[in-house]
């Protein structure tokens, strides 16, 4: 029944194309979504390690208050080589590109779809990867969304630690560490097991063995905050950027000196209460709305006609937003 039903859904919307996009670091399984209209902005989603586009971003994606913006806008879901459902294990030959090259690979991917600019949708090492296109493609980018980015390398600590623990843990619980605080390890026991089992069951444990691998060798963002007065033309992000967190994450504090980092104009920070690790996952209500705010401040709201009309108040409808959330 379930493949008859799926046959159907791929006739009734044709337009969730997928595709294998060449790129000059190997070829980005992709799913389209929607279809690319002039004036209208698409929103690029980029998975973090251990996940993939299902995994990390269905729940967002399928929730009902999600559909007012997916029936807008074009989504583009890209997933780094090898980290599809199923995938095969890449060829020995294949040197694993560095997260720099993932974040360079993008242009080809826009390009294969035609598509002039993106929303950039992130998390984790995906939303390092969409920071970094966004920094060197400043021209494609049209605002940023990024949940649990961590703007700097692995400390020195933090890779002689890492590399005590690989002789120790399995790669299952370095990822479920990576993705998950310990508060939720010991509390959240069923979101953790099922994401323990979409990593052994669905992932190929290689492909993304060389993905953390990549991730963890990244290098630190090269961002500066701009001070009045001072270098205004620091290199910063220039796109209006919305960084994501909750407030039990382990990505706290990298978000938080993100955050510190950026355009304090051109950036919010939207902090989480009584949400886990992954705010998409944990309160896809919540980061829906946050979402159709900071779209609206880009310019882009749906009108009943479904065309863009233009407001201009990123910042203050995000704080209404939130001030609504903390009084709840």
């Amino acid at each position: 029944g379930t493949q008859q039903t799926e046959v159907r859904l791929k006739k009734t919307r044709p337009v969730g194309q997928e595709e294998y996009v060449e790129t000059p670091y190997g070829d980005l399984h992709c799913i389209m979504t929607g279809t690319p209209k002039a004036n209208r902005p698409v929103i690029l989603t980029f998975h973090d390690v251990g996940l993939n586009h299902k995994s990390c971003f269905e729940t967002l994606f399928t929730h009902e208050d999600m559909q007012e913006i997916v029936k807008h806008l074009p989504v583009c879901h890209v997933e780094a080589p090898g980290q599809q459902e199923a995938a095969k294990s890449l060829p020995t030959s294949y040197s694993y590109p560095t997260v720099d090259q993932l974040s360079e690979a993008l242009p080809a991917v826009l390009k294969n779809f035609g598509l002039r600019s993106v929303i950039g949708l992130g998390v984790g090492a995906g939303a390092y990867i969409l920071a970094r296109f966004a920094l060197n493609h400043p021209d494609l980018v049209d605002g940023l969304v990024l949940i649990n980015v961590n703007p700097n390398a692995e400390g020195l600590m933090d890779s002689v630690a890492n590399k005590i623990t690989d002789w120790t843990q399995t790669l299952p619980d370095k990822l479920i560490a990576h993705l998950f605080g310990q508060e939720e390890i010991q509390n959240n026991y069923d979101l953790v097991a099922t994401y323990r089992h979409y990593i052994t069951a669905t992932m190929n444990q290689s492909n993304v063995s060389q993905f953390f691998r990549s991730y963890n060798n990244r290098s630190t963002l090269d961002v500066q905050r701009p001070v009045s007065g001072g270098n205004i033309n620091v290199r910063t992000l220039k796109c209006s950027t919305l960084l994501v967190v909750g407030d039990n994450s382990p990505a706290v504090e990298a978000v938080v000196d993100c955050n510190s980092k950026l355009n304090p104009n051109k950036t919010t920070l939207l902090k989480m209460a009584d949400c886990g690790s992954l705010p998409q996952v944990d309160q896809p209500a919540k980061v829906t709305e946050a979402l159709k705010y900071f779209i609206q401040g880009l310019g882009y709201s749906p009108s009943r006609t479904g065309i863009f009309s233009h407001t201009n108040t990123p910042a203050l409808r995000i704080h209404q937003c939130l001030e609504r959330h903390r009084t709840k």
